[in-house]
């Protein structure tokens, strides 16, 4: 009896021991490699001094849903870059000015390429990237009853790029799932204080 103990606890330790080492291997191999993902979040951003407009509306603070699509590279545990595809969404609404009311509707979206650092924590990770944004910016601002073309006292629509930095915190499932909340801070030239909080789903391959 004692015997037949014995032997089932040397089974169990060793199918314990090659279990473990498979599982370490398996995470060793995932270091490095591709990845592709998507997310949803929400961009809030400011439209201030504007020449001819903000002085008579003033500042407007508007936010919309977001959404992107990526694939990046790892080169380890560490580092990787990153492409992504970003659609800021459609920031719109009503607003009072003086002596008329009137309306706004912004566009953006565009590239993006970054470089990203993480810090794995066992299965967590925190990160922190940076990269550039490269878009498109079309703004339309009407007043009521004021100027030409039914009101449009405003158009852009232009292209450029802007610095983006952020933060982030993560969790990885079974080697190859990995989600991540981010908090990036964009630096456009067209608008201000602009940022997105994003949730995003990752496979790892």
């Amino acid at each position: 009896m004692r015997s037949s103990i014995s032997r089932s606890l040397r089974h169990a330790c060793i199918v314990l021991t090659v279990a473990f080492f498979s599982s370490q291997a398996m995470a060793d191999d995932n270091d490095s490699g591709i990845y592709v993902g998507a997310g949803y979040g929400e961009f809030d951003t400011k439209i201030k001094n504007v020449e001819g407009v903000t002085d008579v509306i003033g500042n407007i603070d508007t936010d919309d849903g977001a959404w992107k699509a990526f694939v990046g590279w790892r080169f380890n545990k560490f580092i990787s870059i990153e492409a992504d595809y970003i659609d800021l969404g459609n920031p719109r609404g009503n607003f009072d000015a003086s002596g008329s009311d009137g309306d706004y509707n912004l566009e953006l979206s565009g590239f993006s390429g970054y470089v990203i650092g993480t810090l794995p924590i066992t299965i967590f990770e925190l990160s922190a990237k940076i990269g550039y944004y490269f878009h498109d910016v079309e703004l339309d601002v009407n007043l009521d009853n004021i100027g030409g073309g039914n009101g449009n006292v405003l158009h852009t629509d232009d292209n450029g790029e802007a610095l983006v930095y952020g933060v982030g915190a993560g969790v990885t499932f079974i080697d190859h799932i990995n989600l991540l909340v981010e908090y990036e801070l964009m630096d456009f030239d067209e608008i201000d204080d602009s940022n997105v909080l994003w949730v995003s789903a990752a496979w790892r391959f």
